[in-house]
């Protein structure tokens, strides 16, 4: 009997076990965002590797050709924002320098993008191109979720775009007169689903411009634009973007990575695009 009662004095009462639980509950919802925010510092970390590994080596191709790559190649232009066409694009003729010489060689140069002789390697999912933060990094076709920039107004990527990466570009480091380190070179983009054309394609796929504001893409309102507007919707292009809480990551033509804040001055982050406009930056210390 004495052991029995010495048992039921050391039973844990069930408003104790609640009590326990409530606690464990509290440390836990305490402790989620902290681990949530350490992982996004991990992939955020790794975006801009990713990033500057990309601008790495579109310089590693211009000590090669003297030139930038080209933004996309085609024999017409605007680009039209549907699979036909050459399209070849600056994303391609990088990989040898960011260790792909292999999908290289499987690219067959003479044919357009959406040739058949080109469906399987454009499938392929190249790690460097996706950003870590991105939903559906690792579960869709290939695709990229960085992008040159071709314009610094929401126009159709032409031979006669501001950027450095536009239709059938070979911008040299002297055309650049507003300074490497004060021109975007590349960007962050939303993947836009079905309507992405992969990372093969020298459309709104893999080019963007900063005439939209940040982090202002998504498809719907992007297609609200194009009914308000006079351009087609095969023309139309949009702005960069990214799944980091407050902005984006941008790779400027010096090298540096920045992670610059939807919050930019609209004028702001258009001159940044801006290849040569002479015009004088508007600076917070070393940021924008």
């Amino acid at each position: 009997m004495n052991q029995i009662k010495q048992q039921q004095q050391h039973a844990f009462t069930l408003v104790e076990l609640l009590v326990v639980i409530a606690i464990i509950g509290i440390l836990v919802a305490l402790l989620l965002p902290a681990v949530q925010a350490a992982r996004e510092a991990a992939r955020r970390t790794q975006c801009v590797n990713n990033v500057s590994q990309l601008v790495l080596a579109v310089h590693n191709y211009e000590m090669a050709y003297r030139v930038l790559p080209p933004g996309s190649i085609n024999a017409t232009g605007p680009i039209q924002e549907k699979p036909a066409g050459y399209h070849h694009n600056w994303l391609s003729q990088i990989l040898p320098y960011i260790e792909e010489n292999n999908t290289f060689r499987h690219i067959d140069f003479a044919v357009g993008v959406y040739d058949p002789a080109n469906a399987e390697v454009r499938e392929t999912v190249i790690p460097v191109f996706n950003c870590p933060s991105h939903w559906a990094n690792s579960e869709e076709r290939g695709f990229s979720n960085y992008a040159g920039v071709h314009h610094d107004l929401d126009e159709a990527i032409n031979v006669d775009n501001h950027g450095v990466f536009y239709l059938n570009s070979a911008v040299r480091n002297q055309d650049i007169s507003d300074g490497t380190a004060n021109t975007l070179f590349i960007g962050e983009k939303v993947f836009d689903g079905e309507k992405d054309l992969g990372w093969m394609s020298g459309t709104s796929a893999t080019l963007r411009n900063t005439g939209v504001e940040l982090n202002q893409t998504p498809v719907p309102q992007r297609q609200q634009r194009v009914t308000q507007s006079n351009q087609p919707l095969e023309i139309i292009v949009g702005g960069f973007g990214s799944f980091h809480p407050g902005g984006s990551q941008f790779a400027f033509g010096d090298g540096h990575v920045q992670f610059i804040s939807e919050s930019i001055e609209t004028e702001v982050y258009q001159q940044l695009a801006h290849r040569a406009d002479g015009k004088l930056l508007k600076r917070n210390g070393r940021s924008f």
